[in-house]
């Protein structure tokens, strides 16, 4: 940057790549403009803030809990950015009680607000678009849906073991349709019954979710979880590890118990007083989050730190 001004040098970084971008923020090539009352990391991915106080959106630590979950060039990628947002933030945002009690076992850093995310911004559903999905994927009648990045923290190796033990019991050989883009680690291949869909669109998901008899969702940990929020607004009940999203809205089973998941599912797919139980109580929670409250507590948040 030195060849350029650094008006120039800012506007050439902010059309990188965004793994680009992190990586001059990282070593201080760019930083934030002046000209704003506040900047907002919405990640751990932290633009160096000269002009104005800082806040950054913490989502979990994770990589904390479970390390072996992420390479290790993630997890010190992720701890450094942590450290550096400590140092440097007015205010750290997080989703939940339990994300802002990890941090708070950290001897320094600034005040942490909670501030749960929103249910409802998913658009309508694209039933066309999910219908032909299915179709190409040979999909006809029910079936029970996954959704998320195909990568350790999500736990597929376990929900594939369950499901091959509670296909045998559900009325028919439902597949477990899995929605998500490609990851990092170990790959995760189809088994029978088993459809990786790969990414969608937002209104395909919106779609899916409507037709699913159910979510499964067994991350090995999340400081949040918002694809249960998703299936719940939809009016699908949901099967998942205990989440702070959920709040005992879903059939919680242990996520490293692939008998009790699989019990789970059989269970949530063919006992139609436990579905009603699950609707009801997911679509009163769904209903309790919604972004427009997100909002507000986040400009509350900029205006305290002003």
């Amino acid at each position: 940057c030195s060849a350029v001004s650094a008006r120039h040098c800012c506007r050439r970084l902010s059309r990188l790549p965004s793994v680009l971008l992190t990586r001059a923020w990282d070593l201080a090539l760019v930083h934030a403009p002046a000209g704003f009352g506040v900047v907002h990391a919405t990640s751990l991915a932290i633009p160096p803030a000269r002009h104005a106080p800082l806040v950054v959106t913490v989502h979990d630590t994770a990589w904390r809990q479970f390390p072996d979950a992420y390479p290790g060039r993630g997890r010190r990628w992720h701890e450094t950015s942590l450290s550096k947002a400590q140092r440097r933030a007015a205010r750290l945002v997080v989703p939940s009680v339990s994300v802002a009690e990890d941090l708070a076992r950290d001897t320094t850093g600034p005040d942490v607000t909670v501030i749960p995310h929103g249910s409802d911004h998913l658009p309508d559903p694209d039933d066309t678009g999910a219908a032909e999905l299915l179709g190409r994927a040979g999909v006809e009648g029910p079936f029970l849906l996954s959704v998320g990045t195909l990568e350790p923290r999500k736990n597929l190796s376990r929900v594939f073991d369950a499901y091959d033990i509670a296909r045998t019991a559900l009325p028919e050989p439902w597949p477990l349709v899995v929605a998500g883009p490609d990851g990092w680690g170990a790959d995760v291949r189809p088994r029978p019954g088993v459809v990786l869909a790969g990414a969608v669109s937002r209104g395909v998901l919106a779609a899916l979710y409507a037709r699913a008899r159910m979510l499964v969702y067994m991350p090995v940990a999340e400081g949040f979880g918002l694809p249960p929020l998703e299936a719940m607004r939809a009016g699908t009940p949901v099967l998942s590890s205990a989440l702070p999203s959920t709040q005992g809205a879903a059939l919680e089973v242990d996520q490293f118990d692939v008998a009790a998941i699989a019990d789970g599912m059989v269970r949530l797919a063919t006992d139609d007083e436990l579905r009603r139980a699950m609707t009801a109580r997911g679509t009163g929670r769904a209903s309790e989050l919604t972004w427009r409250a997100s909002a507000q507590a986040h400009l509350d948040v900029w205006r305290s730190v002003r």
